[in-house]
């Protein structure tokens, strides 16, 4: 086409360049016209903050010299040009308007990426690629030696200064790499005076000034408007040179002259300025210390930032920040959130996360909302790790946006999330606010009527500019004046230094972690962030000490809170008088803690237990704190945390700055106030799990956990267990006499501080009681200070400490909400009543402040006195509580209250059967005001209404005390109804029928004999019902369970219920007591055999209508035909439970003792119910039984077998349960002798067989001398046949069980070798046995573990089985229990003596136990930690132990190795 190359790329770069930029220029959708002003760079500035956005107009035009100082301006689209001739471009631009400038006088600013017309908007921005920013600052300096006279060429590099280069923006302000090139031209008069500047062309290549003809091209550019004009160029208007010379000759002096008075116009006056005291004071709310700020969180709200800003930004690393909400979409990349989540822990969301879809304390707590600052991300993020989001246009970002963050905003100001008034909102301008569409003045605008002013916001503006831009689009949107509510007259360096300087000098202290060999690692704050379960204790906690007011601190604790670390600091400066020490301080110190250290556990736990109010927690902290060089010391933050979690955190806090593979300094775990010892026993199995996934080995315990745990009666004390009680020794009373002369130098008002004094009075009920009395003097409950007193002992006393939220008292109280410091207490709005609470905080999903009564016992005796001498009942108070609406609204802590009152209602003690029919408060209740009771309960559905145990609960009153069972049914059909797979809901719906039938029964007594027909209808009707509904109770059960061994499944400490199965037990006995009644069976001996055949499901009923003959009876049978489903099978079905039972409560043990009570409960009701089975079915007489030859075998047989029964020998179980239950040793003989008539004369069960093998072993236990036990090498001959033959499935556990046990090889035998075969197929007799397990237990042992029933010992024969209480004789009784918990039992030398010793190697997480050669058992460890650290092929020792889940393996030890170059090697 005749186009050469170099033209033709230059046409197709401009073409394509013109269709990108008119493809930018069309409108957005819906018409929205994207063409917005924005202000020019800061002249003569190079470390601003500003950035361009493309497409925006700069609002300034092309112009000339104005007053001099104000730049004028000309664009470059710098487009039209390829790469290669972009420089030459530039800097012959850059020269003739820079050589403009000079000459005119004039500051100016040329922009290279700004449009211009015809093409483009006038002063567009459109943004060029720069790939190397150097280059352009070198070829300016080049050029300008090559353009201007030498003489002015230093001049000149002052007055042109270096190329900017600003960041253009997209429009939904990510980077779009492209930049503005500004050059800015400053001709200071002091720089050019009078002088001309000219300019020379220039050949780039050789830097040689063009020659027109002999002299060289010389130019002399001026400003003319929006050019730059040539005054040396030939022009028609006048003749050659006359213009040049007459500026030369008179202008420049003028224009010189001009530009100096300039200067001097515009010279910036030194402002006094206040805005740093301001900002002290606005950021503080008045107090001028961020320590004691009124503001207990700040909300942070922020736009794009540069990397320059950020290394001012430090004073957000020390704030409290619950929020970020950030509209830079690069932020994590480049930006705020990589610069503070470098060192502080962040959660990072999207705004959709806080729509409220469920409980806001749940969305909180999902959210860490107080546990690490949230970090919103409001318009999008282009990171992978956290989006990718795309962010949107600011014309889009309300549509597309707007909503979801306007959900945060409403979210962050519940009064349930955040409290009132007591948090502060900060907007950070780090970029200029220029467009009203921007979503910045959004936020504003939610946030202003979400807190119904600015009072709780405050504007941080980088320049007085932007505050300019932000003042005049708030005002023009919201009609709101921010400028006292602003600060912008200081720069960010400096705002960052007066915020920083508001904290104490400990604030931002460095804290430190001991490492073993006495040295420290450094604790960076992002990873003790990271570990938000947990309070760490630095070996350097609370050093430096400022800012920090001892009298409150101090002041605070005595008067009944909480101590805190601070008062241990403080007690150990010089002069002062030490803390207290209990005296069982020393004992867990000294002796507790360096024996547990003696272990080979992983993870080892100890009980403090106390009363409440006797300093337990006090001590246990004391005991951290001595002890924090030592160990690596923390506290559990919240007692509902994901156990998971905590232990995950436990032990990243043991192996912090520790080199892999290298020893660890053990962990000190607090962990105070579980509500269960189950809890514990979940958190020590979590922390054992974790230590094994790491692979954590060690000689001795990793993690130490002391479990602080009230409770309400005197523990027996134990070797694991300190108990704390009410009454000092003379030692701690006379600390506390000397510890009160220092109180009272110190403090002018001692007198009140009534929780140190409750103690020093050694806990005196007369003291208690008189300041209860004098403090309470003409209470009023009419008073709302009155009704929270009343409400709060209350709680404290029925709610185990419970309290009420600073926000909610300050609601119910119709007090304004505002912040509280040391010199305003909340406490003071308590009136007189002020001396008997304390603020305390509370650790929830959402952390808050709250008040609580000082004491537990004064809370008791502020009850006592409200009502002896106020007639203020209990119930009273608890319908107070249960009906003023105020305490349910939405403010903080109300989710905690309702826990804690719903525990309080139906929470129950189960110290005695009396005690665990209801909570402590309704009984109390009951007790004082009999029948309000009921009232409470009602009102309590009320506030309660989709509570299922609520419900149940008032199910439970009705038909336990009311015996009003229509209404018991139909509150257990309504909690049925709101949880259906509930088995303790459905268990209530039995027990409603039972309790019916028992109470009808119990009413008839009187009635005269026999029972009529019509009633024993009535009775059985109701006995079907309850058994099915019983029934229907297992099943719900057993899917419980199922549900709770699934791995990840949701923490719950409750084992299987057997409630269902007992209560269709029970039903059966009570069916045994009607039938009993009725004289188709009740006449003589003879009618109760036909009814135990009838029941046992040998006869049907129509056999025994035929054969009664008696009159009167026919009226019977059609109702014993109705039920015959429920009569005919009732013996199987009770034997089927019977067994189940037995089985669960034998081969499965409860991880504590406290759950032990509860099911010995469970056990003596049926040792009842078992009675009353076998008085009807188990009849036989055993003396007679071989006596009488003229009894037929069959006949023989059959009464061994009922005797065996009524004995509970014809299962194994039962057979085991002799090891607990013990019988007598001619019982046991007894036994024996009928298993063996059986065998001998009907051979055929395979269980029968298993059963005699467990029989002998057990008379072997109880009755070793006992002549009739089965010779020991025939018994296992026995075993070996048994193995040989087919069995069921329901015999294997109990086969598989018992052969591992007595086949196990004996070590230092000489028979072994004719046995070796049966002994090398143990492994799979050990597979078998676990399968099983699996299969029969598998489903209901969640929470519980495996019975160890026998020992491996290192005798022969019988002796080698080793029972418990053997090793429990071989120490003080006293610590036999307590030696178990811990693993100390085998360190017992006597216990050692009595069992064998094991050895084999590790493989896979389990042992290969080698008892003799080429034989290998597989045992699992009892704690898979003690196996961490030692890789497959290890050789170990251990003890063994046999339960029914296989053998396990206690006590083991590492045998020395030869290590890979010949050195002994051990752990």
């Amino acid at each position: 086409m005749g186009i050469k190359y170099g033209p033709a790329m230059l046409l197709l770069h401009k073409r394509d360049e013109l269709a990108q930029l008119k493809k930018q220029e069309q409108t957005t959708s819906q018409g929205i016209s994207i063409r917005r002003p924005c202000k020019p760079y800061p002249f003569h500035c190079f470390h601003d903050a500003y950035r361009y956005t493309v497409k925006r107009i700069l609002d300034v035009p092309e112009t000339g010299a104005s007053n001099l100082i104000d730049p004028c301006h000309e664009f470059k689209a710098f487009i039209h040009t390829t790469p290669k001739d972009q420089m030459q471009k530039f800097t012959e631009e850059t020269i003739r308007f820079a050589a403009a400038c000079m000459n005119s006088r004039t500051n100016g600013t040329i922009h290279f990426g700004v449009g211009d017309n015809p093409h483009f908007e006038h002063g567009q921005i459109l943004g060029v690629r720069v790939t190397d920013k150097e280059a352009y600052v070198k070829e300016l300096l080049n050029a300008v030696a090559g353009h201007f006279e030498y003489k002015h060429v230093e001049v000149a590099n002052k007055c042109i200064k270096p190329p900017r280069f600003v960041e253009v923006l997209n429009p939904d302000m990510s980077s779009s790499d492209t930049y503005v090139i500004e050059v800015d031209i400053v001709p200071a008069y002091v720089v050019c005076q009078e002088n001309v500047y000219h300019v020379y062309n220039v050949e780039r290549k050789k830097m040689k000034r063009k020659v027109k003809g002999k002299e060289e091209c010389k130019l002399c550019f001026v400003r003319h408007g929006a050019t730059s004009r040539d005054l040396m160029a030939e022009t028609s208007k006048c003749k050659p040179m006359e213009e040049y010379n007459k500026f030369v000759e008179s202008e420049v002096k003028q224009l010189s002259q001009m530009r100096k008075e300039a200067e001097e116009k515009h010279l910036i006056a030194v402002k006094s300025s206040v805005q740093g005291s301001r900002l002290s004071e606005m950021i503080t709310g008045g107090t001028r210390s961020l320590d004691k700020s009124h503001f207990e969180w700040y909300v942070l709200v922020t736009n794009k930032s540069h990397a320059m800003q950020l290394e001012s930004l430090e004073f957000l690393l020390e704030m409290n920040l619950i929020a970020v909400l950030d509209f830079d979409p690069e932020s994590a990349e480049n930006g705020l959130y990589k610069y503070y989540e470098d060192q502080r822990k962040t959660n990072a969301h999207f705004p959709k996360e806080y729509k409220i879809t469920e409980a806001v304390e749940d969305i909180a707590g999902r959210l860490k909302l107080t546990k690490n600052t949230s970090w919103v991300f409001c318009n999008g993020c282009l990171t992978n790790e956290i989006g990718p989001v795309k962010p949107s246009d600011l014309e889009l970002w309300s549509t597309e946006k707007g909503a979801s963050v306007r959900d945060v905003t409403s979210f962050l100001c519940r009064k349930d999330v955040l409290p009132p008034k007591r948090f502060l909102v900060v907007f950070l301008l780090l970029s200029s606010v220029t467009d009203k569409m921007d979503p910045m003045l959004k936020i504003f605008n939610n946030f202003w009527e979400e807190l119904g002013g600015t009072e709780q916001i405050l504007c941080i503006c980088q320049n007085d500019t932007v505050f300019t831009n932000w003042e005049n689009l708030i005002s023009a949107q919201c009609g709101v004046n921010i400028t006292q509510r602003s600060i912008y007259e200081l720069c960010l360096s400096e705002i960052n230094g007066t915020i920083l300087s508001l904290w104490s000098t400990n604030r931002s202290s460095s804290c430190f972690l001991p490492c073993l060999g006495g040295g420290k690692v450094l604790l960076r704050k992002k990873d003790e962030d990271s570990m938000d379960t947990l309070s760490i204790l630095c070996v350097n906690q609370c050093e430096g000490g400022g800012g920090m007011d001892r009298q409150s601190v101090e002041e605070r604790f005595y008067k009944g809170g909480k101590v805190s670390w601070w008062n241990f600091y403080f007690s150990e400066e010089p002069g002062s008088v030490p803390f207290i020490k209990r005296d069982k301080f020393g004992f867990i110190k000294d002796t507790i803690i360096p024996e547990l250290m003696t272990l080979q556990q992983a993870c080892v736990s100890f009980n403090l237990c106390h009363l409440p109010g006797c300093g337990g927690t006090t001590l246990a902290m004391h005991i951290l704190w001595s002890l924090r060089d030592k160990f690596r010391c923390a506290m559990l933050r919240d007692r509902n945390v994901d156990f998971a979690v905590a232990a995950a955190q436990v032990v990243r806090l043991l192996t912090y700055g520790v080199a892999e593979q290298s020893p660890c300094l053990p962990v000190l775990l607090l962990v105070d106030d579980l509500e269960e010892i189950d809890a514990l026993c979940d958190l020590l199995q979590h922390i054992e799990k974790e230590i094994v996934k790491k692979d954590l080995g060690s000689r001795n315990p990793l993690v130490v956990v002391m479990n602080c745990m009230r409770t309400e009666v005197p523990e027996q004390p134990c070797q694991d267990s300190v108990f704390i009680g009410n009454d000092l020794s003379l030692n701690e009373q006379d600390q506390f006499k000397r510890k009160l002369e220092e109180i009272e130098k110190t403090h002018n008002n001692a007198e009140t501080f009534y929780g140190f004094m409750i103690m020093k009075k050694n806990f005196l009920p007369e003291y208690i009681q008189g300041v209860a009395r004098n403090t309470l003097k003409g209470f009023n409950l009419s008073h709302k200070q009155g009704q929270l007193i009343a409400v709060l002992a209350l709680l404290h006393v029925y709610g185990q400490g419970a309290s009420l939220s600073v926000s909610l008292c300050e609601e119910f109280l119709g007090l304004q909400s505002k912040p509280y410091c040391a010199s305003l207490k909340f406490e003071d709005e308590f009136g007189k009543f002020a001396t008997l609470v304390t603020r305390c905080s509370v650790e929830a999903k959402v952390a808050y402040e709250a008040v609580r009564t000082i004491h537990p016992r004064m809370a008791e005796y502020c009850l006592q006195e409200l009502t002896t001498t106020y007639k203020v009942t209990k119930g009273e108070i608890a319908n107070l509580l249960l009906t003023e609406d105020s305490f349910y609204e939405s403010v903080m802590g109300k989710e905690r209250l309702m826990q804690d009152i719903h525990g309080m209602l139906v929470k129950r003690q189960y110290y005695s059967r009396e005690e665990s029919i209801f909570s402590p408060m309704i009984l109390a209740i009951m007790k004082e005001t009999p029948g309000s009771e009921e009232i409470v309960l009602s009102n309590a559905a009320k506030r309660f209404p989709k509570q299922p145990i609520i419900a149940q609960l008032l199910a439970r009153y009705q038909y336990l005390k009311k015996k009003d069972f229509r209404g018991a049914r139909e509150w257990a059909k309504k909690a049925k109804d709101l949880a259906r797979d509930n088995s303790y809901v459905a268990d209530t719906c039995a027990q409603v029928i039972k309790h019916e039938l028992k109470y009808t029964l119990a009413n008839a007594k009187h009635d005269k004999p026999p029972l009529a027909p019509e009633k024993l209808k009535e009775y059985l009707k109701l006995a079907r019902a309850a058994t099915e509904s019983f029934r229907e109770t297992q099943e719900i059960a057993r899917k419980e369970s199922r549900l709770h061994a699934k791995p990840g499944a949701r923490r719950d400490n409750r084992s299987y219920n057997t409630a269902g199965c007992l209560g269709e037990i029970q039903v059966a006995v009570i069916v045994l007591e009607i039938l009993e009644k009725v004289p188709v069976f009740n006449h003589d001996q003879l009618r109760r055999n036909i009814m135990a055949e009838y029941l046992s499901g040998n006869i049907k009923i129509q056999d025994i209508a035929k054969k009664d003959s008696k009159q009167g009876h026919e009226c019977y049978f059609p109702v014993l035909q109705e039920y015959s489903e429920l009569l005919s099978n009732l013996k199987d079905n009770m034997k089927r439970l019977f067994d189940f039972l037995d089985c669960y409560f034998i081969n499965l043990a409860p991880r504590y003792v406290q759950k032990l009570r509860r099911e010995q409960t469970i056990q003596e009701e049926l040792v009842r119910c078992f009675s009353c089975y076998i008085n009807l079915f188990c009849m036989a007489n055993p003396a007679e039984l071989f006596k009488s030859q003229s009894q037929e075998v069959v006949f023989k047989i059959l009464k061994g077998r009922q005797f065996l029964e009524m004995n509970r020998a014809d299962t194994y179980c039962g057979l085991l349960d002799c090891l607990s239950n013990k019988p007598s040793g001619q019982e046991m003989e007894k036994i024996v002798e009928v298993y063996t008539f059986i065998l001998k004369n009907s051979p055929d069960k395979v269980k029968d067989r298993v059963n005699f093998i467990y029989a002998n072993v057990l008379l072997h236990c109880i009755k070793p001398s006992s002549q009739r036990i089965f010779p020991y090498h025939l018994l296992m001959n026995q075993v070996i046949h048994v193995l040989q033959i087919p069995i069921v499935e329901s015999d294997s556990l109990a086969l598989h069980f018992i052969a591992t046990a007595l086949l196990w090889p004996e070590m230092y035998s000489s028979s072994y070798s004719h046995r070796s075969w049966e002994a090398g197929e143990l492994g799979s007799y050990v597979s078998r046995m676990r399968n099983s397990f699996w299969s029969q237990m598998g489903s209901v042992w969640h929470s519980k573990k495996p019975v160890v029933h026998f020992y491996l010992g290192k005798k022969q024969g019988y002796d080698r089985l080793i029972l418990r209480e053997q090793m429990e004789k071989c120490v003080s009784p006293d610590l036999a229990s307590s030696l178990w918990v811990n693993g100390r039992i085998w360190k017992q030398d006597r216990v050692r003596q009595l069992l064998q010793q094991v050895s084999g190697e590790v493989c896979n997480n389990a042992i290969m136990a080698e008892p003799i050669p080429e034989v290998k058992i597989p045992v699992k460890p009892e704690y898979k930690s003690q196996l961490n650290g030692r890789c497959n092929g290890t050789r170990v020792t251990f003890f063994v132990g046999f339960s029914m889940n296989g053998p396990l393996a206690y006590d083991i030890q590492c045998l020395p190795t030869a290590g890979r170059h010949g050195i002994m090697e051990t752990y």
